[in-house]
């Protein structure tokens, strides 16, 4: 594929990803108010929703993963992620008891069956001196998307009310779904050796290492709606919640492009380094400095993490797989991380009702430490 088929495929997939995220995260910043106030739910609940939802994500990115890579088609994967991603929506619409939320979460995060897929083909059409920065700019659009649909949230919130806010959320991401399914054209390859099985075991000891010590930083890696809740709990208006998640969202959309080249320079190691730090300083601060002004700024610190992580971290997995495999080895590490977000929020959860509010933040602080150390042992730039 030449450069500018390249760009346009890259531009294509980051403005269906811009549009899917507009959807999103209209629902986002008033997710855990809405199971939370709305339909009466705990925070146990919440941990096991949310925790639910990523293990779900997860499991889809790896079947996806494996299956695409057997088949060698990609395109199928992405449009279909996008469309249940508007349907699931509609779901929540509809939903007056919480415990109707879990097919639909599970319909929702099962869209992120286009993951891996859709990183497969821009890791393939990318460089070594580029694939930092094709990641970054498609993390950027994601985090653009949110950080727009965050602002309708805003803006509608209050004239829409919760159900209708749903409904209208659904349909950037079937936009995307029909992007996705007319603009990009799926390129045939020729056959290779197929592994029987997910070819996890096939990876060297070295990519092991990194998701060992990823699993354990996923297992510290609380789900978001808890920092919100923090903050309600704190004194901040409801009102005010969604800007602190527009905060997080617009801070990690400004860096993500800047992170994922800074990792073409200086390598993915320091600066997936450094995303550990600013989740590290995120517990420390909510623990230790209860102001508002402080809870502000964690949340600035938090968007720093989650720009530095996301696509550095997609583009390290990617060059410790093989390449015929990029699709599996990213889905399989996705899955086995994820599958170690339904036990985070769920412990989360269960620490904050039965012990105190700063539990989780001590038990995340802990198991961030210890990703720190056994990252330093990772070869790799």
């Amino acid at each position: 594929m030449d450069q500018k088929e390249t760009r346009k495929t890259v531009r294509t997939f980051a403005f269906a990803s811009f549009l899917n995220d507009f959807g999103s995260d209209m629902i986002y910043p008033v997710w855990p108010l809405f199971v939370t106030s709305v339909l009466g739910a705990n925070m146990a609940v919440l941990g096991l929703i949310d925790g639910l939802g990523e293990a779900i994500a997860s499991i889809s990115q790896a079947a996806s993963g494996y299956v695409s890579d057997r088949l060698r088609r990609r395109k199928i994967f992405i449009w279909t992620g996008y469309l249940f991603g508007s349907l699931s929506r509609i779901g929540y619409a509809l939903t007056t008891l919480w415990q109707h939320l879990i097919p639909f979460k599970i319909m929702d995060r099962a869209g992120k069956i286009r993951g891996a897929p859709r990183d497969a083909i821009i890791a393939d059409i990318s460089t070594d001196e580029n694939r930092g920065k094709n990641f970054g700019l498609l993390r950027a659009m994601d985090n653009l998307g949110a950080v727009c649909g965050i602002i309708v949230c805003i803006l509608f919130f209050g004239l829409l009310g919760y159900r209708n806010l749903f409904l209208l959320a659904a349909i950037p991401s079937l936009i995307a779904a029909l992007l996705i399914f007319s603009f990009i054209i799926e390129r045939k390859t020729g056959d290779i050796k197929i592994y029987k099985g997910l070819p996890l075991k096939y990876l060297d000891k070295n990519f092991r290492l990194f998701l060992l010590l990823s699993s354990f930083f996923a297992l510290g890696s609380f789900s978001y709606s808890f920092l919100l809740i923090y903050a309600k709990e704190f004194g901040f208006e409801i009102t005010f919640v969604p800007v602190l998640y527009l905060i997080f969202t617009a801070i990690a959309a400004l860096f993500s492009l800047p992170f994922g080249k800074l990792s073409d320079k200086i390598g993915r190691k320091p600066v997936l380094m450094l995303s550990y730090i600013f989740w590290g300083l995120v517990c420390l601060s909510f623990i230790f400095i209860q102001s508002y002004l402080a809870i502000i700024l964690t949340f600035v610190l938090y968007g720093l993490h989650k720009g530095a992580l996301e696509p550095v971290q997609r583009t390290f997995v990617l060059e410790l797989a093989p390449t015929a495999y990029r699709a599996s080895g990213l889905g399989g590490f996705q899955m086995i991380t994820g599958l170690c977000a339904l036990p985070a929020s769920l412990i989360a959860g269960i620490l904050w009702e039965k012990i105190s509010i700063f539990m989780p933040f001590y038990f995340s602080l802990c198991l961030t430490f210890l990703s720190i150390i056994l990252l330093t042992f990772v070869r790799g730039k």
